[in-house]
């Protein structure tokens, strides 16, 4: 018998793993985490399994269970601006997350316009290459990714500001960035969510787009075209929405000559896709959004009546519009090359409405 118990060991008792507790990519090291917040801390792990954190800011330790799911999720509150920090998670192994900073977090979405980096050519983007470092200042940077259904995850890292990590980043977003951590003097985490070409409805839910009668009428006007997705829906659920439960101050977005298809509903669209958004997130997320330049579209007043679209937009609360007809010295040129002063004017705007700076002029002459 003992020979048969031994054996019995060695084929089931032995052969008895634990998975190790994983957590998804926005939460790692380098990370810039939300400034006097609860921040929810989440993962994977056994079902049942106990899972400690500890956070380096207050030595407090807080645990959670894992569901039968294999999921576990807790809330650490967050201290006023500061770092570095660690955070160790525990379970049936152990991550140790480094160089944290605790500060100002913001997404970075849209199309092509938000999206141009470095690589695009863009000259002022280029001067900042030689003197850009600043440990201060964290890109997360999501890549192009669609899904039918709504994802929990992404493949990207956070990294600390530096000449290889910008040439790849939004240029808008950085000169945002670099202006908020500059006046506020905090730390500032930027998360790149766009694509260019992309119409506001794939940053919508899908079915949200599909059940209003107006915004399903105006997304089936779209043509597909390759490398630009068109599907509602798709972009939200593979880019957005495994980041909702990351605590951030708000989004800046530079998007709608996509739109310009079906321009007279733009107002109604993006109305209803802030909404979704604040709902995801769980509160009511500064939004500050820039209208689109001039450009000689196919057809006359496209834009025109697009950009009155985005003006109506400002009745909803905690939202503000950037107007950038007198950075274009090029109507012929759907990309603008002056990004320094869009990121600019987009930090104004987060600075005055959301910070309650004073004496910072943001809004524009109405």
């Amino acid at each position: 018998m003992r020979k048969y118990g031994l054996l019995f060991l060695l084929v089931f008792g032995w052969g008895v793993s634990f998975a190790d507790v994983r957590l998804p990519a926005v939460l790692a090291s380098n990370m810039v985490l939300q400034q006097r917040t609860d921040a929810k801390l989440w993962g994977w792990c056994d079902p049942g399994e106990r899972i400690y954190v500890t956070t380096s800011w207050n030595q407090r330790i807080d645990s959670a269970k894992g569901t039968r799911d294999g999921k576990w999720m807790l809330s650490v509150p967050t201290p006023a601006a500061g770092g570095p920090y660690t955070i160790e998670i525990r379970g049936y192994n152990r991550i140790l997350l480094e160089n944290i900073l605790i500060g100002e977090v913001w997404v970075c979405s849209g199309q092509s316009n938000m999206e141009m980096s470095e690589t695009w050519g863009l000259p002022d983007v280029r001067a900042e290459l030689p003197s850009c470092y600043n440990t201060n200042i964290r890109f997360f940077h999501v890549p192009r990714t669609t899904s039918p259904y709504q994802q929990e995850d992404v493949k990207a890292d956070w990294v600390v500001c530096d000449s290889t990590a910008l040439k790849r980043f939004s240029a808008v977003g950085y000169f945002f960035g670099k202006r908020l951590n500059k006046e506020l003097n905090v730390p500032v985490g930027l998360v790149e969510s766009a694509w260019s070409g992309s119409p506001a409805e794939v940053w919508s839910p899908g079915d949200v787009v599909e059940q209003d009668t107006l915004l399903h009428n105006a997304a089936v006007r779209q043509v597909p075209r390759d490398g630009w997705p068109y599907t509602p829906g798709y972009c939200y659920n593979a880019m957005l929405m495994p980041l909702a439960s990351f605590p951030v101050a708000g989004a800046i977005w530079y998007q709608g000559e996509s739109n310009t298809v079906a321009p007279q509903t733009y107002s109604r669209l993006l109305t209803t896709m802030i909404a979704s958004w604040r709902k995801a997130w769980g509160r009511p997320l500064s939004f500050y959004y820039v209208q689109i330049a001039p450009f000689k579209y196919e057809i006359k007043d496209q834009a025109s009546v697009l950009r009155e679209q985005q003006e109506k937009v400002m009745s909803v609360e905690n939202t503000g519009m950037v107007v950038v007809s007198d950075l274009v010295d090029d109507t012929a040129d759907i990309h603008p090359k002056d990004k320094h002063d869009v990121g600019y004017r987009l930090a104004n705007w987060a600075l005055g409405d959301t910070y309650h700076r004073t004496g910072v002029v943001y809004r524009h002459p109405t």
